[in-house]
């Protein structure tokens, strides 16, 4: 199965956010599935490193935009490049070229990956698969959403999102949901 694993491009070797996401695309490489990313620093290289030095193939969603924002070109571990001009461009081939995805912690751009799978699932233009959120802090927010917004979220669109509190149990439940 393709995976797009979605994270923040902050955390650096060394890191707990680092070690974590190597720890999931080692994971996910061992496991037989193939891991794309955005490609660049930070969850992104790790996951791509923990996934190729598991012999697992990684596939990295890399686009011209990005690169005039901030200078940074593919990390070493993408075996195989998917250019794209716009962020736009970038996130669809990241949703529609996977089958399932799952997102470590970040910032307004993971929560842009997840927002968009998410209603894309919701209004059937992607079909349902699994999207597990890793870590306290995304269970933490989408509760607040719910109580404070909850008539704009039935539980139907609620039971799409699943929640993980480390690559251990997103893993085991990617193995549960997979289609």
């Amino acid at each position: 199965m393709f995976v797009s694993v979605f994270g923040g491009s902050q955390p650096q070797e060394g890191d707990p956010a680092y070690r974590q996401a190597y720890a999931l695309g080692r994971g996910l490489a061992l496991k037989g599935h193939t891991v794309l990313s955005g490609g660049y620093i930070g969850t992104m290289e790790a996951v791509s490193r923990g996934a190729a030095e598991a012999g697992g193939h990684v596939i990295g969603v890399t686009c011209a935009e990005i690169e005039r924002w901030r200078p940074v070109g593919p990390n070493p571990w993408v075996k195989e490049e998917w250019r794209c001009e716009t962020l736009l461009e970038r996130l669809q081939r990241l949703i529609l070229g996977s089958q399932a995805s799952i997102a470590l912690p970040g910032g307004p751009g993971t929560l842009t990956e997840i927002a968009l799978t998410w209603n894309l699932m919701i209004i059937g233009s992607i079909p349902r698969r699994p999207l597990i959120l890793i870590g306290k802090a995304w269970k933490t927010l989408f509760e607040h959403m719910f109580n404070d917004l909850g008539a704009y979220t039935p539980l139907s669109q609620r039971s799409l999102l699943k929640f993980a509190s480390d690559e251990l149990v997103a893993l085991s439940l990617l193995s549960e949901t997979s289609p």
